[in-house]
């Protein structure tokens, strides 16, 4: 079992896969080729299950960032005798830089070593164990490096040194002050053949790579305004959480990462959520640029493309090629995440219906109001079907934004989001050539706010709740004037912004997303972030601007050294739970700080119109009645 905190965990992307490195220089977490491939190095989730480390000898201290405005990973060390640096990242292929980034990764991991002052003895321990720990594969030495086969596929270790193999290869080398050398982990499908690099390759590798998203920088990340230096990073993790072959954004890179340590809420988060469509067109609408948002739409679009009739209830996730068959299963060789079991892959939450991916995917394709007058027929027709669906089917129950594992529940977010569907296709009915439905719509739209304010309102608590006739409160009641439903200065609105940052307010200052609730799964979870950031943008969108600020502080304060953010805290230790990172945290960050800008520029043209307005006034009555 892993007993790293997951604080201590930094991300490398090539926009088709991930790897996880520690702050001690150890790759405990690699799938290749791609997101949800079967990892290689899993030592995350169990300790026998693989990783490649690079460290010096003895007592360390270390200190580490992602190179400017790149996903590149230097990590410094510092000894009794010296200081070097280890230069992570998953290479970008040639001329992939700006838009074209990630477009032909060549799933070449690259570790470069520079010894910066002194003299650093260098250990390297290379334990590849493919198939999520199931293969102890054979390792050969070759000119150049170690071959490694078993199992599906073939790696490839470029090293400098020869290595030692038993159980695991290791090597040692010494680097003198301006000495550097260079590793590379490459992979290839069985049957094929992988190179093996010489330093100055892999060293080349490194500065495009830095170079390449670099580039891509420089053309997607415009963002001005409060908390630039995060949005703009957040930014680039979702582009390292994106599959650029077909523009999917998971969840996380990793699965099964606990939300209560020795707990059974432990998922696989490496596939794409309908549910995050909106919340997600928003945030790449800010931190990135229009053709990363048109191409997560288009791949959305075309993944959820089954014309919903009145029977059809759509899927709610998918693989990030657009598969549909995510069946969950689980790992009963490992041991989990400091012994929290199972370990699943999978997701069975793909059969549960949700009635609120009808107005996630509309409010998305609303977002790209200006692009849909473009597209095909067919495509509008299933947009069309998309709000049809929703005027159908919002008063039958569900399993919630959360996807909770108990019964179904009239849940108002699922209401919420039924209207949401009914108001784009409104707005956007002559773009879909759908002016016939208006009407209709129309009408059920209001159906479906009556009932929110008629059922969803509770007065005992003075909030809106969780579902209809409940007096649980849930912290996603705050989309309400996120998504225009209501504005976050109305009387019911205000109480609830109280009442849900009284009661659900955690001893961390974050907040719950729900607290006791039977949602069909034992034990407990944390504070979550995404829903802090709510708290933020709704305060700021009630004009408590310096109240937003302060929840947003303490919630960006969750990040890690590197700026990365889980889904949870553990209140109590402050330490972070869930998948890592975690998408809807970083664009719960990023719409948090467009809000309050926004609030805040506002504001101060306000004040400013109001102090023209004073001092107008004033030189009007020293003119009429001049000083003495």
């Amino acid at each position: 079992m892993s007993k790293t905190p997951i604080a201590d965990y930094a991300l490398l992307s090539d926009c088709h896969t991930a790897a996880l490195v520690s702050r001690d220089g150890s790759i405990d977490w690699l799938c290749l080729p791609a997101f949800d491939a079967r990892a290689v190095f899993a030592r995350l989730l169990d300790q026998e299950a693989g990783h490649w480390s690079i460290r010096p000898q003895g007592p360390y201290t270390t200190s580490r960032l992602y190179l400017d405005r790149s996903m590149v990973l230097q990590t410094q060390f510092r000894t009794a005798t010296g200081m070097m640096t280890v230069s992570d990242a998953l290479a970008c292929g040639p001329n992939e830089s700006g838009h074209d980034l990630g477009t032909h990764a060549p799933h070449l991991l690259l570790r470069v070593v520079k010894c910066i002052q002194g003299t650093i003895d260098v250990s390297v321990e290379f334990a590849p164990r493919p198939e999520y720990g199931l293969v102890q594969p054979l390792l050969t030495p070759a000119d150049g490096g170690l071959l490694c086969h078993g199992g599906p596929d073939t790696f490839g270790l470029s090293a400098p040194v020869p290595f030692d193999i038993g159980d695991l290869a290791r090597a040692h080398l010494t680097l003198h002050a301006g000495e550097q050398t260079a590793f590379a982990l490459q992979h290839a499908p069985a049957g094929h053949d992988v190179r093996l690099w010489s330093p100055a390759p892999i060293q080349n590798h490194l500065q495009t790579t830095l170079e390449a998203w670099q580039s891509w920088a420089d053309l997607h990340q415009a963002y001005e305004g409060m908390w630039q230096e995060q949005v703009h990073h957040s930014g680039r993790v979702l582009q390292a959480l994106t599959f650029r072959p077909t523009g999917a954004i998971v969840a996380a890179p990793t699965t099964s990462l606990p939300e209560q340590i020795g707990g059974v809420r432990n998922w696989d988060y490496r596939y794409a959520w309908v549910r995050d469509a909106s919340f997600t067109l928003d945030a790449l609408w800010i931190a990135a640029c229009p053709d990363e948002a048109k191409s997560f739409f288009n791949w959305m679009a075309q993944a959820a493309a089954v014309a919903p009739g009145r029977q059809h209830h759509m899927q709610i996730m998918f693989g990030i090629r657009g598969e549909r068959d995510l069946i969950e299963r689980e790992l009963d060789h490992l041991s989990g995440w400091r012994n929290s079991r199972p370990v699943r892959v999978g997701n069975a939450a793909r059969r549960q219906r949700q009635i609120d991916v009808y107005g996630h995917l509309l409010s998305a394709a609303h977002r790209l109001r200006p692009y849909l007058s473009g597209v095909d027929a067919t495509t509008r027709r299933f947009l069309v079907g998309l709000a049809d669906a929703a005027a159908v089917h919002w008063k039958e129950p569900d399993q919630g934004i959360w996807e909770v594992r108990s019964e179904p529940q009239h849940f108002l977010c699922s209401k919420l989001m039924c209207w949401v569907a009914l108001d784009r296709a409104i707005d956007a009915a002559e773009t879909l050539q759908a002016t016939d439905r208006v009407g209709p719509w129309t009408q059920v739209r209001e159906d479906v706010r009556t009932a929110i304010e008629e059922q969803g309102w509770n007065e005992t608590v003075g909030a809106y709740t969780q579902a209809f006739g409940s007096t649980v409160l849930d912290a996603a009641v705050l989309v309400m004037p996120l998504v225009g439903f209501t504005p976050a200065t109305s009387p019911r609105m205000q109480a609830t912004i109280r009442t849900v940052r009284d009661q659900l307010t955690g001893s961390d200052g974050l907040l719950y997303r729900y607290r006791a609730t039977h949602d069909g799964l034992p034990g407990s979870e944390g504070t979550f972030l995404l829903c802090t950031f709510w708290l933020a943008q709704a305060l700021a969108m009630a004009g408590d601007i310096e109240a937003a600020c302060s929840v947003f502080d303490r919630a960006a304060g969750a990040m890690n050294d590197v700026g990365l953010m889980a889904e949870e805290v553990d209140p109590d230790s402050g330490e972070m739970l869930g998948n890592f990172p975690q998408a809807f945290s970083h664009i719960g960050l990023i719409n948090a700080a467009w809000s309050i800008s926004q609030a805040k520029a506002s504001d101060l043209a306000t004040a400013k119109i109001a102090e023209g307005a004073a001092y107008y006034r004033a030189e009007a009555c020293a003119r009429v009645s001049p000083r003495h």
